[in-house]
Parts: C-alpha cells; structure tokens; sequence
C-alpha cells in the first residue's frame, strides 16, 4: 500500500477522511501534503457533508417541510457516508457527480 504523508496507508487515510463528515474532511485536507487521494476524498467529504448540513441548518426551522428534508437527507447522508468509506478503504476514487468533479479538480 502507498502511504500518505500522515503516515497512515492511503485507503486508511481516504476512509478518515468521511467518518466525522466534513470535520474529518477539513483536517485531513490540512495535514495531508503529498497524496491525491486523500485530498480528493477530504474535499469530497467537506462538500457533500457541508451543503447536507447547511441544507438541513436552513430548512431545519421550517415545521413540516424542515421534518421531510430532515428525514431524506438523514437517510442520504447515512448511505452516501457508508458507500464512500467503503470505496475509499478499497482505494478507489469514487466520485459523486457534483462533488467529485470539483473535489478532482481540486486535488489534481
């Protein structure tokens, strides 16, 4: 396995970088010097799990409509935080459309 400059293997890095959603994402993207990879998925992970927790900040206060967005997204972010652990401990670069063109962009 190819380490990263934390000194962790980069798939190991790579699923860090999801498990506190985009806190995680945002130190991983500040220790990390070297390696793609983990900036990919650090930068995957602050945008897909910011604007899900900015969504459900905004809409949060609305009675009904803040209870249905709430639930949807809830349910999204559990899915989409397992599969791309998932991929990311497998070493692949998996992209989620909108965020993982911008997170490639990004990181190289």
């Amino acid at each position: 396995m190819v380490k990263s400059s934390t000194g962790l293997d980069e798939n190991i890095a790579g699923l860090l970088c999801y498990v506190l959603g985009w806190v995680s994402g945002i130190v991983f993207l500040i220790l990390e010097r070297e390696s793609k990879f983990v900036k990919f998925h650090a930068v995957q992970s602050i945008i897909i799990f910011g604007v899900l927790s900015v969504l459900n900040s905004l809409l949060g206060w609305i009675p009904v409509l803040g209870l249905i967005v709430g639930i949807i997204s809830g349910i999204l972010a559990f899915v989409l935080w397992i599969l791309l652990m998932v991929k990311a401990s497998q070493g692949e670069r998996y992209k989620i459309k909108w965020a993982g063109d911008y997170a490639e962009r990004w990181a190289g």
